[in-house]
């Protein structure tokens, strides 16, 4: 037998032997005896599997979910320290938890759960008292064991919290050791509170503030002291002070699992040098947590309604990949987060691909992937994943749905999956590029992303007409050479606003007219010409795409810079400035190509 059904056997049996006597109770069923911790009710036996490690765990965990917009809603700023628990747990629009809704999560075939808190809530730290008000604490708890009832992993965080961890990015030296005074705090009483439990419950170091967003000004006005070196070196002076002090308050916190927040939690960010993994005086009970919005456009906003394409595919997989450099060295990898976002409500096109690729990584490296959910799939007050085809994705992926199958046999399907998603894949692509111009043809077109993300076309150097908003209508020119040209976005029947970016481009323009100028001549927005701020200039930064900038913050023009009168002191990325809440219906740009003499 493999060790993944060698371990669930065994842990199941010992659970159920332990506190559920011959066969489990149904949860809420009190015929059992429940202990009690910090006089709690709790089923959990408090034991601690001395010989697992953080690998052999993370194939136990096996789907997970977030308990999303719940315990972290900040209202710290509008509530009191000692208001009512739930008055924070339901301020962002999520029902008050119940066991119902925990069981409902776990006959939908997640194993565990994440519980994202804001500890700060119940935290009077402004007057440096640290102290987290019991009842705060004991909802949490109360959460923790519904989890627990259904026989669930459980990771408990300080989440993003109001952002107090700019305080660590502060100018002032006794902020900072405020900020670090606080987070010791908070911790040794989430270990005091939780310390009985078994290592079925499992501390998170922090969320994705450990990294750039210490130098967040939300708390701490005077934050945004930290260059990047030392953003890395306080993420892992921050992660290594968690795992000491979790160990020394000693118990079952000197064996429990610990997931290590990455910088940023970003897969990038985290797999570079300087980034850390602390030292343990625990054997191999480390794990590590990044999150996964790749791309944001598809994952966190309305702008792109598809995802399946070979370029999409690579993406996903070249990054997971790179997480394998953490579990060579023994440390289980949890992604905390991942998620796509909802169109008008409802499921977007290709979850299910991006969802079904996204799980068979996982199955291939023994990553425990964390859905992040806020009643969008997991609906809580009916219990259940109402979209059938997403429903039967994750209950395909539960640890009990996969308890018949080897390893072996888990990763090869998951590998036979990817690979006739890959080449269908490859088919499609092949198919549209028969219908993108040649290398002898040049097109303009405008590159567009809204300033809400909620709408872009073509964004890159890179002429793509297939990636697109659904609904927007794009017109796009054929240029043969001197001479005005009209281009144009229809967005009229979408909800764009403002611009975080927008350029007009021209394939092969570099091959087909080189050296050329595009002198802009007129921008209308919503049909009307708008004032210009500084003069245009043409640039080819990938020697291909002829473009010059509309608005583009992170571009400046250079010696290469191309104008028609040769003086660039007066030249600007930014020309088309908008209002970020201006509605936009509609963009048309009216150039003029000259080419060289």
């Amino acid at each position: 037998m493999k060790l993944k059904r060698l371990l669930a056997a065994t842990v199941a049996a010992v659970m159920v032997c332990a506190f559920f006597g011959s066969c489990k109770q149904k949860s809420g069923d009190s015929s059992n005896s429940d202990s009690q911790v910090s006089g709690i009710a709790t089923k959990d036996d408090g034991s601690i599997q001395h010989d697992l490690t953080a690998l052999e765990l993370c194939k136990l965990m096996g789907n997970g979910i977030n308990l999303g917009n719940t315990m972290e809603a900040y209202g710290h700023n509008s509530l009191s320290v000692d208001s009512e628990p739930v008055m924070f747990e339901t301020m962002w629009g999520q029902p008050e938890t119940t066991q119902l809704m925990i069981d409902g999560m776990k006959d939908a075939g997640f194993d565990s759960i994440r519980i994202p808190v804001a500890w700060t809530n119940a935290m009077d730290f402004e007057h440096d008292d640290f102290t987290i008000q019991p009842a705060y604490l004991d909802r949490v708890e109360e959460i923790v064991n519904y989890a627990l009832n259904d026989d669930m992993y459980v990771i408990i965080n300080d989440h993003w919290d109001g952002s107090w961890w700019g305080m660590f990015g502060s100018a002032s030296e006794e902020t900072r050791e405020k900020a670090m005074k606080m987070y010791k705090s908070m911790w040794t009483q989430i270990c005091e509170r939780f310390g009985k439990y078994s290592d079925k419950v499992i501390f998170e170091s922090a969320n994705e503030e450990l990294g750039d967003r210490l130098n967040d000004k939300d708390v701490a006005s005077d934050s945004g002291t930290l260059n990047v070196m030392e953003c890395y070196e306080k993420t892992n002076e921050i992660n290594q002070t968690f795992v000491d002090l979790v160990r020394g308050t000693g118990g079952n916190n000197a064996e429990r699992f610990l997931l290590i927040a990455g910088y940023n939690t970003d897969i990038v960010r985290t797999c570079d040098p300087k980034f850390k993994m602390p030292a343990d005086t625990a054997d191999h009970k480390l794990l590590l947590s990044v999150h996964y919005y790749t791309p944001w456009d598809y994952c966190g906003t309305e702008a792109v309604s598809q995802w399946g394409n070979k370029l999409n595919l690579d993406e996903q997989n070249e990054l997971l990949a790179k997480l394998t450099q953490f579990t060579d060295e023994g440390y289980g990898v949890i992604i905390g987060e991942y998620a796509v976002a909802l169109k008008n409500g409802e499921t977007k096109k290709d979850t299910d691909k991006f969802i079904e690729n996204f799980l068979d990584n996982c199955d291939i490296y023994n990553y425990v992937p964390m859905l992040w959910d806020c009643s969008s799939l997991y609906k809580r007050l009916e219990h259940k994943i109402t979209d059938e085809t997403i429903a039967k994705l994750f209950k395909e992926r539960s640890l009990s749905a996969q308890s018949s199958m080897t390893d072996e046999e888990i990763v090869s399907a998951a590998k036979e999956r990817m690979e006739e998603k890959y080449k269908k894949a490859e088919e499609e692509e092949a198919a549209q590029k028969a219908q993108l111009p040649d290398e002898n043809t040049a097109v303009a077109w405008i590159m567009y992303q809204s300033a809400n993300y909620q709408v872009s076309y073509s964004v890159g150097d890179e002429y793509n007409p297939f990636n697109i908003t659904e609904g927007l209508v794009a017109n796009d020119v054929t240029v043969t050479g001197e001479g005005e040209y009209e281009v144009s976005l229809d967005m009229s029947e979408l909800f764009a606003q403002g611009c975080a970016f927008s350029a007009v481009g021209i394939t092969n323009g570099e091959q087909l007219f080189p050296d050329c100028i595009i002198d802009i001549e007129e921008v209308c927005i919503n049909d009307s010409p708008i004032e210009l701020e500084g003069d245009d200039y043409t640039c080819a930064d990938d020697g291909k795409c002829t473009r010059v900038n509309l608005f583009n913050e992170w571009a400046k023009p250079d010696s290469s810079a191309r104008m028609a009168d040769g003086d660039i002191s007066t030249a600007s990325s930014m020309i088309m400035k908008l209002d970020k809440n201006l509605p936009v219906k509609k963009i048309s740009v009216k150039f003029r190509l000259i080419e060289k003499k």
